[in-house]
């Protein structure tokens, strides 16, 4: 089963929002639909990049490098560039 690492971007205020998934077309209408509290009040979001994995644990691991970054201008140069690059 596939893993994915994504970024999504609120239509409401431009805010990122990176997270893991083993089903993207699901977690974004789960997101979309407001079932995860802590980012509803920012809805809609828009996928703007995924970037699969072959493990979970790798997904995970690499969802949580991107959170600890918390830099804007990288997520945005993922986006632009279309991959993760490892370092």
């Amino acid at each position: 089963m596939s893993n994915f690492v994504y970024i999504l971007q609120s239509l409401k205020n431009g805010e990122y929002y990176i997270g893991n998934t083993n089903n993207l077309t699901r977690r974004l209408d789960e997101h979309n639909s407001g079932k995860t509290k802590s980012i509803k009040n920012y809805l809609p979001f828009v996928l703007k990049f995924s970037q699969e994995y072959k493990s979970k644990s790798e997904a995970v691991k690499i969802e949580l490098k991107l959170k600890k970054w918390k830099n804007r201008k990288i997520i945005e140069q993922i986006i632009k560039d279309k991959e993760i690059k490892s370092k």
